[in-house]
């Protein structure tokens, strides 16, 4: 195939004054010569973008307002520079140059818009400074060194900025106060005064308060005026040194407006805490104590600021007599030693002895208090350690070791416990035979129920004692749900002749004792069939409360020992009869 190329025939040509073109392209056969065939189409050309257009502001000069009340960080105005160009090549970057608003402003880039955005760096202030002036710069960030030629790729102007004045709340003249008042002073007494004023051309009065929001300010007061600080509590420094307020201000005019500032108020110390011993000393002494001879160091701690009574002075009392068994020797370091007087202490004689000593400070005034040393005696050994006090002598003049005490207590102990076990035995109640169902103990219950007699068919089924051969299925009690199904037993039937009440009893019983469907105990059951053909006939004694018979019962005691009972009882009645 045969290529043809397409050239430019225009020099510099500009996509920004035009970007396409259409052009006709013929080819001819036979070298163009007449009769040949040809055909045609159409090529669209696109021109592709160069950076070859430097970026220009539409102004020199823009003016822009900003009220002074603008929050630090905040966005406060956008400039923007025109590129003819497209894509990367319009890219741009903001800066500030130079002017005196640099430090108070910052430009930024949005990389969407290509737009400088204009923020806040430092609060405005109108009484201070009205305007700012700023030069800004837009510059490519990416360059065409071909086309440098053109001129430099970036544009600067000129940015006015115009402070807006905004009434705005009082200003206090310190960022925090410090104050200071003595513990002790009286309801009302001046700690301090904060001060703060309308920064507004207007300057309108100021009023002053406290937020109350905390338990500490309503230990204060303040002057609405002048903004005075007073107490309203009398202060304990050892109990609180220093207290935290907050003072608010606000313009009489505008309300609304209200600013605020911090206070400390420091607590001053004053010397009204005597001073005292540090601890409770445990003093001991040896019986062979010698004379002089340091039994123990005291120290003593005083409420009070140290400037207030850091060097303390120990001493006897003045008041009492010369004490002939122990002195006080000041150490000056804010210790005193106690030192012996005399050689030998004895128990026996007098185990403890009090020394009162008298603790003063260096404070205006000076205060002092009297504190009560309790010095033991005791029993030590030639090293100087304690052996025995005097608790543990008079156990020992007794003969009694420590051993042999804790062994007399283990006694009393166990005896006691003991004690309190054969009483709860003696207390405690016999738990009953049969727990639960599963007992297997022997168990005899006892019915005080006599029944309806033969036509009750309620308590039980009688119909197997009147037709014994009726009996040959299973037949479950009533009282009983059987939790296992009983396995059928077949007996021989027989003819209602042939029946033996004895025989009858005994196969009833053997049955209830291997059904698995009855309790596992013994159980009463009862029987209301006489039997058939009885020799005896009837022995109910239904109808013998009002008449005699004359029949002979000494043949009860030939049907064995299950009717033993029946003919003792029938031949008690017959003896009485002859009787």
């Amino acid at each position: 195939p045969i290529t043809g190329v397409i050239r430019t025939a225009l020099h510099n040509m500009d996509r920004e004054a035009r970007e396409h073109y259409s052009v006709v392209i013929q080819a001819k056969d036979m070298a163009g010569q007449v009769g040949g065939l040809s055909g045609s189409t159409t090529v669209n050309i696109t021109l592709t973008d160069v950076n070859d257009n430097p970026p220009r502001f539409p102004q020199k000069h823009y003016q822009l307002y900003v009220p002074e009340s603008a929050q630090v960080g905040s966005a406060v105005g956008k400039i923007k520079a025109n590129d003819a160009d497209t894509g990367s090549n319009a890219d741009m970057k903001y800066t500030i140059i130079n002017g005196d608003g640099s430090g108070v402003f910052s430009i930024s880039t949005d990389k969407e818009t290509r737009e400088g955005i204009l923020s806040l760096k430092k609060p405005l202030n109108y009484e201070k400074k009205k305007s700012y002036t700023l030069n800004i710069e837009g510059a490519n960030t990416h360059l065409d060194f071909r086309f440098s030629h053109l001129g430099p790729f970036k544009d600067v102007t000129m940015l006015k900025i115009i402070v807006g004045d905004v009434d705005e709340p009082p200003l206090f003249t310190m960022p925090s106060y410090v104050m200071e008042v003595y513990e002790n002073a009286k309801i009302g007494t001046a700690v301090g005064t904060v001060t703060a004023q309308d920064p507004d051309a207007a300057n309108s009065l100021v009023r002053y308060f406290l937020d109350y929001n905390t338990e500490e300010d309503r230990y204060f007061t303040i002057d609405a005026s002048t903004g005075t600080i007073k107490t309203a509590r009398i202060f304990d420094r050892e109990e609180t040194p220093w207290y935290n307020i907050t003072v608010a201000a606000s313009e009489i005019d505008n309300p609304g407006l209200v600013s605020h500032v911090p206070v400390g108020v420091r607590i001053l110390d004053i010397n009204d805490n005597p001073p005292e011993l540090a601890r409770e000393y445990d003093v001991v002494v040896c019986e062979n104590a010698k004379p002089g001879q340091v039994i123990q160091t005291v120290t003593a701690t005083d409420k009070d600021y140290s400037a207030n009574g850091a060097r303390f002075h120990f001493s006897l009392d003045e008041g009492l007599s010369l004490n002939p068994n122990f002195t006080l020797r000041d150490n000056e370091d804010n210790t005193a030693s106690i030192l012996t007087r005399r050689r030998r202490y004895s128990r026996a004689t007098q185990d403890i002895y009090y020394l009162p000593v008298l603790i003063s400070d260096g404070g205006v005034p000076p205060l002092s208090s009297s504190s009560t040393l309790t010095i033991r005696v005791c029993a030590c050994e030639r090293d100087g350690r304690v052996r025995t006090c005097h608790a543990e002598a008079f156990l020992s003049s007794a003969g009694l070791s420590t051993g042999a005490l804790i062994a007399i207590l283990l006694c009393v102990v166990i005896l006691l416990a003991i004690v309190v076990l054969f009483i709860t035995l003696r207390r405690s109640k016999k738990e009953p035979l049969i727990i639960s169902e599963e007992d297997v103990r022997e168990n005899v219950v006892t019915y005080d129920d006599e029944g309806g007699g033969e036509e009750d068919t309620e308590a039980f089924d009688i119909t197997a004692l009147r037709n014994p051969s009726a009996a040959e299925e299973l037949k479950y009690r009533r009282d009983v749900h059987p939790e296992v199904k009983a396995v059928p037993r077949h007996h021989p039937s027989s003819s209602l002749d042939s029946v033996d009440v004895q025989e009858f009893i005994k196969q009833r019983l053997a049955e209830a004792d291997l059904d698995p469907s009855v309790p596992p105990y013994d159980s009463l059951q009862t029987y209301a069939y006489e039997g058939h053909r009885s020799e005896a006939g009837s022995i109910s004694s239904l109808d013998s409360a009002t008449t005699h018979s004359d029949q002979d019962y000494n043949y009860l005691g030939d049907w064995g020992p299950e009717f033993k009972k029946l003919a003792e009882l029938y031949g008690e009645i017959e003896s009485e009869r002859t009787t």
